[in-house]
């Protein structure tokens, strides 16, 4: 396959799309969030990142005819057996807005010891190249931290003014978007993809 110029993005996440422009930037490949090409959003039915990310790219896929990327990802609690995992966005009800998931986490982990807060993002990214594609490109990486007793900072999206970050002794949302850009799960996988990319010389 030539070189890639466009990309439809799976998402409609303001967030997820804006790290990923930014982190795709320089690389000649314009990522086009699917919602201005009026792909309507499919239901997510996996029950994992990897099952709910084919899903996503493969359906985006097949209402642009264009090679679509997809991210699927999540928070996993250890005190909470790994939850909300792949229900993160939803993790308080269908629709739930960032500050109610993070009001119910902080809920069920009152009076759970700071060591005992131990939690992880993780993100897989899949690329398609038309939607029957039978051999998607799946990258995934992590991103350590734990759960703090109380929000701090107004930056990122998701669980990050809850989610510590050791490395840098402050949550995700208070790290600026540069420096979170370079450490994050999604910034990881990202990497990890643009080198699939290269090795396949799609850019």
């Amino acid at each position: 396959m030539s070189h890639i110029k466009k990309i439809v993005l799976a998402s409609g996440n303001v967030g997820k799309v804006r790290e990923i422009n930014k982190l795709f930037a320089g690389c000649g490949i314009e990522v086009i969030p699917q919602s201005e090409l009026k792909v309507p959003e499919v239901p997510e039915t996996g029950t994992t990142f990897v099952e709910n990310a084919i899903i996503k790219a493969r359906h985006a896929a097949q209402c642009t005819g264009l090679p679509a990327i997809s991210d699927d990802s999540g928070i996993e609690v250890d005190a909470l057996n790994a939850r909300p995992g792949v229900y993160s966005a939803r993790y308080a009800g269908e629709g739930a807005s960032d500050l109610d998931n993070n009001n119910k986490m902080l809920s069920e982990l009152e009076g759970i010891a700071n060591e005992k807060r131990t939690a992880r993002y993780w993100c897989i990214l899949t690329f398609m190249r038309h939607e029957n594609d039978p051999v998607p490109i799946i990258t995934q990486a992590s991103w350590e931290g734990r759960i703090l007793e109380a929000p701090r900072g107004d930056g990122g999206f998701g669980y990050d003014p809850i989610f510590y970050v050791p490395t840098h002794d402050c949550s995700g949302g208070e790290l600026a978007l540069e420096k979170k850009n370079k450490i994050s799960h999604r910034a990881l996988a990202l990497q990890a993809m643009l080198e699939e990319f290269k090795v396949h010389k799609f850019i």
